[in-house]
């Protein structure tokens, strides 16, 4: 993955999706036909499961482990839990809260939020241990810095400095059974399209970003901030409740279609077709709605 400076526009890194519980999640990303990696366990109390794919980025499903550690973090000022915490008390514990950047300067990033007045609150760094299919275990170290405005609180981002990255071979958890080899497209809903592009262009590292109609084109991925009515028009689906941001959809990659739509028919996923793309709906361990197109 093309992981930019502090100073270029950053690339997408990863999608946080709340969920109430991993096993749940497990279950339904493995019936999408996604590998799903062993449990990495946060030291503030949160929890996830995540799915990597072959372009660098991941699906992070995050769940609550230790509440009375999450509630501690929370007191102790760690934005990541903090704003996990109000996005459930807001739409419950399944969803889409953030976009992820990664970045090589996250320390340069955090004196850009806060000078633009958009940071969420303090940095945060942190390790845990990461363990490969094979049962292979290494420390995966971060950096992070958020950004968010105060009307836009159903959503947020942050740049992620991936300070160590663990020495194991993901090319197991790269070998997913719906051929899906990345994410091209992140799709987000709002009442006011316009006014969330300060936001996502100052997070991103581009000031000039958002200037097509909305779509923020990044390194390794689009990200595109909908109206209500064209995110329907556009996809068959219903959108949320009134917002001024909230993320909505994923659009993956995938090598084949076919074995897409077949996979998803033999695990009795319901799914629509719109255009090119294959359509599911969010449910219990998958927070968004996920659509599968092929890319060849």
């Amino acid at each position: 993955m093309n992981r930019t400076t502090a100073a270029g526009t950053h690339p997408l890194d990863h999608l946080v999706l709340p969920t109430q519980n991993l096993d749940v999640a497990r279950a339904r990303l493995t019936a999408l036909g996604f590998v799903v990696a062993p449990t990495g366990i946060h030291p503030f109390g949160t929890e996830n499961c995540c799915v990597f794919l072959a372009d660098g980025t991941y699906l992070e499903p995050l769940a609550v482990g230790d509440e009375q550690a999450a509630t501690a973090a929370i007191a102790e000022g760690n934005v990541f839990v903090a704003r996990d915490r109000i996005y459930r008390n807001r739409h419950g514990d399944e969803g889409f809260s953030a976009v992820v950047l990664g970045t090589s300067n996250a320390d340069a990033d955090q004196a850009r939020y806060v000078e633009a007045g958009i940071s969420a609150g303090n940095m945060l760094s942190f390790s845990r241990a990461f363990t490969d299919t094979a049962g292979k275990s290494d420390i995966a170290s971060f950096k992070l810095a958020f950004a968010s405005e105060s009307k836009a609180t159903d959503a947020f981002l942050f740049a992620c400095e991936r300070v160590n990255a663990p020495k194991v071979d993901r090319a197991a958890l790269h070998a997913h059974a719906n051929s899906a080899t990345g994410i091209v497209e992140i799709v987000a809903v709002s009442d006011r399209p316009a006014e969330q592009h300060r936001l996502i262009s100052l997070a991103v590292g581009d000031p000039a970003a958002g200037a097509q109609g909305g779509a923020f084109h990044l390194p390794n991925a689009t990200l595109s901030v909908l109206a209500p009515g064209s995110f329907t028009t556009r996809f068959g689906l219903p959108a949320c409740a009134p917002t001024d941001l909230r993320f909505a959809a994923v659009v993956f990659s995938v090598r084949s279609a076919d074995i897409t739509s077949r996979l998803l028919a033999a695990n009795s996923v319901k799914h629509d077709i719109a255009g090119n793309d294959i359509v599911v709906q969010p449910a219990s361990g998958q927070g968004a709605a996920f659509i599968f197109r092929e890319i060849q």
